[in-house]
Parts: C-alpha cells; sequence; structure tokens
C-alpha cells in the first residue's frame, strides 16, 4: 500500500476571492514542501460559507493519506466558521470548550477575553492545540492530519514549517528529468501511455512566434522516487527525439 501523504491546501476568505486581499498560503506552502521532496495534490480558495467549508473538508478527508493546511476563519468574529465547520466534517458535530484553549487565552487576555476572544476556546472535541508564534490564541489540530491556522501568514507559516518538520523529517528524494523538445506534444503520447506505474510525467506544449513563422515546442518532464526508473524512462523521449531527428535541449533542474 502506498502511504505517502497527499497535501492539500484550505485557503478560506472571501476578501482574497474579491481580490480585496491577495493569497499568500499557495505560494508559500508549495515552496515549503518542495524543501522537502513533496508537493500539493490539490488546493482550495473558498469563501466564507459554512457549508461550503464543510463540504470540502469533508472532500478531502476522503481522498486517500490526505493531510490538510487550511488557513482562515478560526477567529471570534461572525464570519469566522472553520472551528465549527471542522466539528461538523470531522466530529460528527461535537464541538466543545478546550479547557487548556480557554486558559491560554484568559491567561494571555485576562478580562479582555470576554465576551467574545473566548469563543475561539470552542473547538471540535479532541482537537490538539497548535502554538500561535505571534499573539499565542491557539491553533488546532485533529489526528495528526487535519490542521487549521489563523488566515494571517506572519501566525501561519511558521506553523506549518513545524508541521512539516514533524511529518517529513526526513526529505525525500525525487528524480527528475527535463527536456525541451522542437515539436508538437502529440509525437509523444505513445510513449506517454506506456510510463510504468511509479513515473510522475508531464507535457507542457508552448506556441511562439521565432518572427518568421509560429513554432511548437514541448517541455517533457519525468520524474520517479527510484533513480533508475527516472533514467530509462526518460531515456525513452530523447530516443525518439533522435531517431526522428528532432531539435531539443536537456533542461537542468534547480
Amino acid at each position: 500500500m502506498n502511504n505517502t501523504p497527499n497535501f492539500f491546501t484550505l485557503i478560506i476568505g472571501t476578501e482574497i476571492l474579491n481580490r480585496r486581499r491577495t493569497d499568500a498560503h499557495f505560494d508559500f506552502v508549495t515552496k515549503a514542501l518542495a524543501e522537502k521532496g513533496h508537493k500539493l495534490t490539490g488546493s482550495f480558495i473558498i469563501e466564507d460559507d459554512p457549508e461550503l467549508i464543510v463540504q470540502t473538508i469533508k472532500f478531502i478527508a476522503s481522498q486517500p493519506n490526505a493531510i490538510l493546511l487550511s488557513f482562515g476563519g478560526i477567529g471570534s468574529t461572525p464570519d469566522d466558521h472553520t472551528r465549527k465547520c471542522a466539528a461538523v466534517a470531522l466530529r460528527a458535530g461535537k464541538f466543545v470548550l478546550h479547557k487548556e484553549a480557554k486558559r491560554i487565552i484568559e491567561e494571555k487576555l485576562g478580562e479582555a477575553a470576554y465576551p467574545h476572544p473566548i469563543k475561539m476556546a470552542k473547538l471540535p472535541k479532541g482537537a490538539d492545540l497548535l502554538d500561535n508564534p505571534v499573539n499565542k490564541m491557539p491553533a488546532f489540530s485533529l489526528d495528526e492530519r487535519y490542521f487549521f491556522m489563523p488566515g494571517f501568514p506572519e501566525m501561519s507559516h511558521p506553523m506549518v514549517k513545524k508541521i512539516l518538520h514533524r511529518l517529513i523529517p526526513i526529505k525525500k528524494e525525487t528524480f527528475r528529468h527535463t527536456l525541451t523538445a522542437q515539436c508538437k506534444e502529440n509525437i509523444f503520447i505513445a510513449l506517454m501511455e506506456q510510463m510504468p506505474e511509479g513515473v510522475e510525467f508531464s507535457s507542457l506544449p508552448k506556441l511562439y512566434d521565432n518572427g518568421v513563422h509560429k513554432q511548437w515546442e514541448v517541455s517533457i518532464s519525468i520524474a520517479s522516487d527510484d533513480a533508475s526508473l527516472a533514467c530509462t524512462s526518460f531515456a525513452l523521449y530523447t530516443q525518439l527525439l533522435d531517431k526522428e531527428n528532432i531539435p531539443y535541449t536537456l533542461d537542468v533542474e534547480n
């Protein structure tokens, strides 16, 4: 059985969709995962709608080996629905006062914890707290798989680093080979259909104007956890190009 984690981001905020704010999470998470040899399986940006939040969390949780990194909606204002939605989606609606979260909020804010900030101490049953490095208002996780963090990058991004360090203590090695060929991608379709299990491949075509006429080119990328498999699979593409006398360049991966 393949136990490789499938990482998802859930970015919650109507203000991103209506462009009042610019998302900072997708780019950060993809780079943080790349440093560990992983990538996102999927990313969702959705508005502050409780039903949509619940259904999106349920969908992500239904995927094999899913790890969810969720941003936004865990505060105490009326448009912060994520805490309750996580309880509905993952705990059959069991939404309870977390004693340690209550203690932290009261200790940090004193009388100002009431009547509103203390609402952040209500969490899905069985939640574990995530330390907030900025203001100590706790974020939370469930089952060491679903992580719910603030929408503020300065708070959540250090949390992501800690989470990934814990989940992926050793970087996963991936062996990738890439070329750019002066042709259309359809020449490679038969090869793509024969790629063995364990090989990730992609084909990115581009049409550009070289000043005289329009020219097709295609970037082919082959990757695998198995260095030998990646090399032999990639060789099938270069052999075909050499046979057909099609110019290509080998790209250097950073």
